[in-house]
């Protein structure tokens, strides 16, 4: 039984430009057949190798695989089934395998643009996987497909069939990577010259962002021994030479007792590895004491959902920050000397070039050593697609990358928009380029801040940032060039059920109250989003105490125990899109 993953080669200019990201979805899938007691497995990076489609078919033709597997973020699901079309066309007798949270939802959609694909994998794949691995292996399939749980395909007669929800993997330290599947040469961190990689510690986030979706695609919250995560990355120092890693997690603070334990079991080891987080900033303002610590461990690059620069919209994303917890945050990490990235958030159909200029306003106030702006991209599959109707005209989802506006703001365009996204980064790293990071006194962070200007200087000239080459944007001069070649031809976007895969409550912002009404600096930070405790660790079959019930942290309000269950890289996986999911 041979299996072949293959990673498709999209790229959107925006993560990737600070090196070439070791893809942990082929990793972590690849792991857990082998301890299934299958290891024919091969991988082929058609997107670090720069792979055309004529070299992707030698690829699979000289595989002979029985399985091919891809996986999927929304603007990557075009590349992901044309991959899987060559690989029918090299071995129709090959079972084709897509995974991914663009898949998990729009698997109907999907099918009927791609019927050449076999069996869809929805949400968590590790257990999906194996379970349609033993299936083929054992003669079982197509006739016993209908028994495997978390899968869709197309029957006998062309009809959509989803089969009921996989459970969630609760042992999550059962979930061993196969690291050594990767060519480790070829993942390399710009800023610092090393290897880099990006494993899990935990599966799913607990908040209900209503931009986001990974809350919906492992529908539940779990976290690895802290011990167990560091045998990992000891393995990725000692093993495969890796001297940079990002946690994939959508917010590592969440469980605050393991997050800490982590970083003593790295700085007892002494590995000598440094790395960095995507975080929420009430998490840094409750750890405050704690930075200094993290810093030892080894933690050197925050990236902040800062997200808005107007509390309208932060509000309105059910962030559950402010404006000046924000700022605050930014202020005690780089107290502590680790490296800030504010992200930001904009194209919405209320952004003007003024809104735009208050979001550089505010960074540079702030005094974050990093910035950047995203075009918001209305996932299908989130909440917030809903509230933007027919507000949303583009249907191409190869767009839906962070870079293209998908959006048009009611008073400017999507050129003006994307110049002034370009007028923000140009001013921003030009200052920090010249005035900050050749002066920085520490060492340590001087290098890594240079070196991430380098990273940013050389897509940049390369005119992969932004695919601004593609848009053929060269500056202000020239924005009724601009060219943003959406396929007209695809269809009106066919919303799926949002309760049909995450049973949940809709995210609730918490009561205002008159001595702090939300939106004011006066508003206490939150450990979880949604109460000043931090989350509590359980035996399984425990019930959880209402403060730290699912829905409590991030959603502010207790859940009802029957309402909870179970990608592209998020939407905040930067330096993001950071590792892809099965």
């Amino acid at each position: 039984m041979r299996i072949l993953f293959v990673h498709p080669n999209y790229s959107a200019g925006a993560a990737d430009i600070a090196g070439n990201w070791s893809p942990a979805w082929v990793a972590y899938l690849a792991g857990y057949l082998k301890a299934g007691g299958y290891e024919d497995y091969h991988f082929v990076d058609a997107l670090v190798d720069k792979l055309d489609e004529e070299q992707v078919r030698v690829a699979i033709r000289e595989a002979k695989a029985d399985i091919v597997a891809t996986t999927a973020m929304t603007p990557m699901i075009y590349t992901a089934q044309r991959v899987l079309q060559i690989a029918k066309e090299e071995n129709p007798d090959a079972i084709t395998l897509l995974g991914g949270i663009h898949p998990t939802f729009m698997f109907n959609q999907v099918l009927a643009e791609a019927p050449w694909i076999d069996v869809i994998v929805r949400g968590e794949g590790e257990a999906v996987t194996l379970n349609l691995v033993r299936a083929v292996d054992e003669g079982r399939w197509p006739s016993d497909r209908q028994n495997i749980k978390g899968i869709a395909y197309l029957d006998e007669n062309n009809q959509v069939v989803a089969t009921p929800a996989e459970p969630s993997i609760k042992d999550v330290d059962s979930i061993r990577a196969d690291w050594g599947i990767l060519e480790w040469k070829k993942y390399i961190y710009i800023p610092l010259g090393v290897p880099v990689a990006t494993p899990n510690m935990a599966r799913g986030c607990p908040f209900t962002c209503s931009f986001c979706s990974q809350w919906k695609f492992w529908r539940d919250y779990r976290v690895r021994d802290p011990k167990t995560m560091v045998d990992e990355i000891e393995e990725l120092v000692k093993v495969h030479g890796v001297g940079f890693f990002i946690l994939a997690d959508e917010e590592p603070q969440i469980n605050k007792a393991k997050f800490v334990a982590f970083c003593q079991e790295l700085i007892d080891r002494d590995l000598g590895i440094h790395w960095g987080i995507n975080t929420r900033v009430t998490d840094v303002m409750r750890d405050e004491d704690l930075l200094p610590f993290y810093r030892k461990a080894g933690l050197v690059h925050v990236s902040l959902g800062t997200e808005a620069a107007a509390q309208l919209n932060l509000d309105r994303f059910v962030k559950e920050t402010t404006i000046e917890q924000n700022r605050r945050a930014i202020e005690l990490l780089q107290q502590n000397g680790i490296v800030t990235e504010a992200q930001f958030i904009v194209g919405l159909e209320n952004e003007t070039r003024e809104t735009l200029e208050e979001t550089y306003q505010m960074v540079m106030d702030w005094g974050a050593d990093m910035a950047n702006w995203s075009m918001y991209t209305p996932w299908p599959f989130s909440d917030m697609f809903t509230e933007m109707g027919d507000k949303v005209e583009v249907h191409d989802y190869s767009k839906y990358n962070f870079v293209s506006p998908i959006m048009k703001p009611d008073n400017i365009d999507r050129a003006e928009l994307l110049d002034g996204v370009m007028a923000n980064y140009r001013r921003f790293y030009m200052k920090r380029m010249f005035f900050q990071y050749p002066w920085v006194r520490d060492p340590f962070r001087r290098k890594y801040l240079i070196g991430c200007i380098k990273a940013f200087l050389k897509s940049a000239t390369e005119r992969r940032f932004y695919q601004l080459g593609q848009q053929n944007y060269w500056g202000p001069m020239f924005k009724k060039f601009i060219k943003f070649d959406y396929d007209k031809s695809r269809s009106k976007i066919v919303e799926p059920d949002h309760n049909a895969w995450k049973k949940a409550p809709p995210a609730k912002r918490p009561a205002a109250t008159a001595a702090a009404p939300i939106g004011t600096s006066q508003a206490v930070p939150m450990a979880c989003g949604g109460g000043n405790q931090q989350m509590e660790d359980l035996e399984p079959g425990a019930v959880a105490s209402p403060k730290c019930q699912p829905g409590g942290c991030g959603g502010g309000s207790v859940t009802k125990p029957a309402q909870v269950a179970m990608p592209e890289l998020s939407k905040r996986k930067q330096p993001e899109a950071i590792a892809e999911e099965a």
